[in-house]
């Protein structure tokens, strides 16, 4: 899960889906509120949305780069987290490889080593999810 850079979290997931299902569950808001979060994300660089963490609350972002179907980053909570989130794709075998790494926590700050404790044990379900959420968004 976690990289030699303590303030990062990395993980990645094998999802049986071509790399065009999985950009979409990653850019596009029904498949990505049924994986981790509502929000209207777009791939679009200067694209600011708001997405819906439950208790956490409503989360601020902005798109910060894209390469369609290979790469989306986006800050995530500027102004308390000030994290960056980056999803990166790349094919495998009949699937795809999805890799992440969210950066930049405080762990100096309570909020900070909360949130990196929280996302840490998280993110690796989270992507976990996003198999089902290809397959539900696939038989509707």
């Amino acid at each position: 899960m976690t990289g030699a850079d303590p303030t990062v979290i990395r993980c990645d997931q094998f999802i049986p889906h071509p790399p065009a299902a999985v950009w979409r569950a990653l850019t596009e808001p029904d498949p990505h509120a049924r994986w981790w979060a509502a929000g209207d994300v777009r791939p679009v660089v200067g694209h600011r949305f708001t997405l819906d963490m439950g208790s956490w609350g409503d989360q601020q972002c902005e798109v910060l780069a894209v390469e369609p179907g290979r790469l989306l980053r986006y800050s995530f909570a500027p102004g308390s987290l000030d994290s960056t989130i980056t999803w990166r794709l790349e094919a495998e075998r009949t699937g795809t490889r999805l890799f992440l790494e969210h950066a930049g926590f405080d762990l100096d700050s309570p909020l900070g080593r909360a949130a990196y404790e929280g996302m840490g044990r998280g993110w690796p379900g989270a992507l976990r999810r996003v198999d089902h959420a290809l397959v539900e968004v696939a038989g509707r």
